[in-house]
């Protein structure tokens, strides 16, 4: 299956085997060769199923400044390195020895990645292939979309149980999301989903068939977005996110200046000449 072949070290080049293997990232940037326009965001802490550390967090926040500006990436997706895995939430372990000021910035630079991740400019997919919790499904909630694998038993925001709220966006993002009833429910009986019981609520857009993983689903879907403009994908996500903030007058305003700025695009044009000539267009983002 695709999470295999990521994770094959024969697919990476002999220098960067060597880099990694001497310094370990938490978080990477991943090109997915086999679909060009496609890069993973990858969180490497196997041994404490992607708990968000210090480190993790601050390699996060590169990665996202990073992938920002690529314009050949056309689709994120975020995902694990592990398979059965996504992010448990915040490194409690870690968060023990953490002085108040410590803790009160991890939280501060964390509300920012995520606003990081929720505002770049192409669109992402969260590939949930184990527990989202607390602050892992925070992190899935800031992307345009998520997909989950169909034995996945633990999504879901139990921080009521722990004696705090979730802080990393839960309460805003799961209420636009779910609405406020739902949110409620969710929050305040820090209940855990199923993959099924998610997709169910609105929690997620897709669950992998039993056979595949999140992952292999995210990336189909990612193939179908792919094959669009990619400067309409980045004005659609513009135009959508601004929505929630506009009145609708406002908003259909800002809809009708996104979209005539992409009338003298060269994508626009070679979209008109290849429907003329019955064939699939080749868009270049520009």
């Amino acid at each position: 299956m695709l999470v295999a072949r990521l994770l094959q070290p024969t697919r990476v080049p002999v220098f960067r085997r060597f880099i990694s293997a001497a310094l370990p990232r938490e978080a990477f940037l991943e090109p997915l060769e086999s679909h060009p326009g496609i890069t993973c965001l990858s969180l490497n802490r196997p041994q404490s199923k992607n708990a968000i550390s210090m480190t993790l967090l601050k390699e996060l926040r590169e990665s996202l400044d990073t992938v920002h500006f690529d314009k050949s990436v056309r689709v994120l997706i975020l995902r694990s390195t592990t398979a059965s895995s996504f992010c448990a939430g915040a490194d409690l372990i870690e968060r023990r020895t953490m002085s108040q000021l410590q803790v009160s910035k991890f939280l501060s630079d964390l509300r920012e990645a995520l606003g990081k991740l929720e505002n770049l400019p192409m669109p992402t997919i969260a590939a949930i292939d184990g527990p989202a919790l607390g602050g892992g499904l925070e992190l899935s909630l800031a992307c345009d979309l998520r997909v989950s694998g169909h034995s996945v038993t633990k999504i879901g925001l139990p921080e009521t149980g722990l004696g705090i709220i979730p802080g990393a966006g839960g309460t805003q993002r799961a209420t636009r999301l779910l609405g406020p009833s739902k949110a409620k429910d969710l929050i305040f009986t820090a209940r855990l989903l199923s993959a099924q019981e998610a997709l169910e609520w609105g929690l997620v857009d897709y669950v992998s068939p039993p056979e595949s993983t999140a992952l292999d689903r995210a990336v189909e879907l990612a193939a179908q977005i792919v094959k669009n403009a990619p400067l309409a994908l980045r004005a659609a996500k513009q135009s959508i996110s601004r929505s929630e903030d506009l009145a609708l007058e406002a908003g259909l305003d800002f809809e009708r200046a996104s979209y005539e700025t992409l009338l003298s695009t060269s994508d626009r044009m070679e979209a008109l000449v290849a429907f003329k000539e019955k064939r699939r267009p080749v868009f270049k983002g520009e």
